[in-house]
């Protein structure tokens, strides 16, 4: 008797953002807005990959953060939180890096949250 081996989602993913990364990357001038997401958060951040340097970062466990993190109307707050945090900072353009995940639910969100507060991708 043979088990099913179920593949790891996650294992899977993390291929698919390796062959992504191969093909985009953040400049100073146009940094690269990542998304990373958990069963229970959502994270975000904006990093110039020349210097190795996150510069600016938004989640929804940050102190000024109202709400459950793990729901499309949070996402939606995170990304609107990083383009006005990106604002701030003088960021306009950045690259779009979906992390591996389907542009789909939490992070579709993000990203039009994030285009709403103002960046450009």
């Amino acid at each position: 008797m043979t088990m099913v081996n179920k593949a790891d989602k996650n294992i899977a993913r993390r291929k698919r953002h390796t062959r992504v990364r191969g093909k985009i990357s953040g400049t100073a001038q146009r940094p690269r807005l990542n998304v990373f997401r958990s069963s229970k958060n959502i994270y975000a951040q904006i990093i110039d990959d020349v210097n190795g340097v996150t510069l600016v970062s938004a989640s929804s466990l940050d102190k000024d953060f109202e709400g459950q993190g793990g729901n499309k109307e949070a996402a939606k707050k995170v990304g609107e939180l990083i383009a006005k945090k990106a604002a701030d900072k003088g960021i306009t353009d950045v690259v779009f890096d979906r992390g591996g995940y389907l542009y789909h639910g939490r992070v579709k969100e993000l990203a039009e949250g994030a285009r709403e507060g103002g960046l450009k991708f």
